[in-house]
């Protein structure tokens, strides 16, 4: 295969809506302090949907959107790091309520950067033919693992998906996904966590803050490199939905002034390995960015872990 593109996306989100002035009635805070400190205005929590439910509801819409059904599916692909149950694993249960047979199906837990990881994976699986059409997902329900009494990490996260359907490029198309830029720095790897058995999120901001707006950007250059597109070629920056403060300086360090910054976490909170397909879906429904115009995507966080890539707009 000469490579793989992104034939259509779609996302879903809790109804319940969780405003700032919602929190502050539970903890010490107010809404001008939390869109200070990180932008967020709202966030959406879940109340019955799984992480299964959630991310069956996006991939339902990007097969919708993408003119496919369920027989065409080869392969399902799910980034999460709050799925409940060890097994089955969210890829099969999502399968099973689509209705989809025999696909190849794992899950990716690289918490925030999870949904780059799982699209560059698939992107290999479909360039070595081991697939066609795939299902790629990042889902999260972080209101499982949240702390409603510790004022730093409740007013950030959120819960919601999202889903690409991913498929092989013509012989004589160009690739709509180019190659992937990733990694890891392990040693600092405490810096965000879930453990234990009745773990809530833990991180370390001022920790994240500093490696996020010095190290990244040149990682994510280098990913237009690999994918021969200049910054100023860009027309969208689409960034882990982490902080509207990293979102800005790693932005700044790219050098794009003319390209649409994502920042879905004001409305949608950071919703971990789902910010990057819940942005970007928001993006292309509301006809932002033009039909094959190269956005880079860009995901970081627990671990640490990073990855991105160049991708063609649906």
């Amino acid at each position: 295969m000469t490579g793989s593109r992104i034939l259509a996306l779609g996302h879903y989100q809790p109804s319940r809506v969780v405003t700032n002035d919602d929190i502050a009635q539970f903890v010490e805070t107010n809404d001008e302090w939390i869109r200070d400190r990180v932008g967020i205005v709202s966030r959406r929590i879940a109340g019955d949907e799984t992480v299964a439910d959630m991310a069956a509801a996006a991939a339902g819409k990007a097969l919708a959107n993408a003119g496919l059904t369920a027989a065409d599916i080869d392969l399902v692909v799910v980034a999460t790091c709050t799925a409940v149950d060890r097994s089955p694993n969210v890829a099969c249960r999502v399968a099973a309520k689509l209705g989809i047979t025999a696909p190849g199906a794992f899950d990716i837990n690289t918490a925030c950067s999870g949904f780059a990881y799982a699209l560059g994976t698939v992107d290999h699986a479909i360039r070595a033919g081991a697939s066609r059409n795939a299902l790629v997902i990042g889902v999260e329900k972080l209101s499982d693992f949240t702390d409603w009494t510790d004022r730093s990490t409740c007013i950030i996260f959120a819960d919601g998906a999202g889903a690409a359907v991913v498929t092989a490029a013509a012989e004589d198309e160009p690739a709509g996904v180019g190659p992937v830029v990733w990694g890891s720095v392990p040693d600092k790897g405490d810096a965000v966590r879930i453990e234990g058995w009745r773990p809530y999120v833990k991180q370390e901001g001022q920790t994240v803050f500093r490696w996020a707006t010095t190290a990244l950007a040149p990682l994510a250059l280098k990913a237009c490199e690999q994918a021969g597109v200049a910054p100023s070629e860009l027309a969208a920056f689409v960034p882990h939905q982490a902080n509207t403060r990293i979102i800005d300086g790693i932005a700044k360090r790219l050098g794009i002034p003319d390209a649409i910054i994502a920042k879905d976490i004001v409305e949608s909170g950071n919703t971990s390995a789902a910010s990057i397909p819940l942005a970007l879906s928001k993006l292309v429904e509301r006809r932002e960015v033009p039909s094959g115009a190269p956005v880079l995507l860009f995901g970081f966080g627990g671990g640490l872990t990073y990855a991105g890539q160049v991708v063609r707009c649906p």
